[in-house]
């Protein structure tokens, strides 16, 4: 069995519901965060649409060393610019994982800051590893609506939202 293509599949199903959430952003409340040591909504929205771009990184290199590239939040203003981000972003992802080799997969990809290792894994780890922090931001994007009394869409099935009892 070949997994890139399972991987695409799952890649396309999430940018969906990505989508769907990074929608909802309330630009007028971009700085807003719940708590002093959350990030603002602003921060959570760029950094849910840069992550896809992540793939291309464990695609195309063999790990990242954070000290060495720190990341530079790309800044936007309104839902155009923050979709736009999103769709370069997972353009970039979706064709590094569609150009990838099978055999590419199994090489080892380092997450690092300087010296300190933070893990070493697969570079299907890696992509994995994208996705799930994909999921893991988008749902904390989902508590920051719903804390601003927005209704969230569905992720796998319907949200409390949208479900009628």
């Amino acid at each position: 069995m070949e997994i890139i293509p399972l991987l695409l599949k799952e890649l396309d199903q999430e940018a969906q519901t990505t989508r769907k959430f990074l929608k909802l952003v309330p630009m007028d409340k971009l700085e807003w965060q719940p708590h002093p040591k959350s990030m603002t909504i602003k921060r959570l929205a760029v950094h849910i649409a840069e992550l896809p771009s992540w793939i291309d990184l464990s695609i195309n290199r063999d790990g990242i060393d954070f000290a060495g590239a720190p990341q530079q939040p790309a800044s936007v203003s309104s839902y155009e610019e923050l979709s736009d981000l999103f769709e370069k972003s997972f353009a970039k992802g979706r064709t590094a994982l569609a150009n990838a080799k099978e055999e590419e997969l199994s090489k080892n990809w380092t997450l690092s800051s300087g010296d300190k290792v933070l893990g070493v894994m697969t570079k299907y780890e890696a992509v994995r590893h994208s996705y799930s922090q994909i999921i893991h931001h988008r749902a904390q994007l989902g508590v920051f609506l719903r804390l601003l009394d927005i209704p969230i869409p569905g992720s796998y099935g319907p949200s409390a939202d949208e479900m009628s009892f």
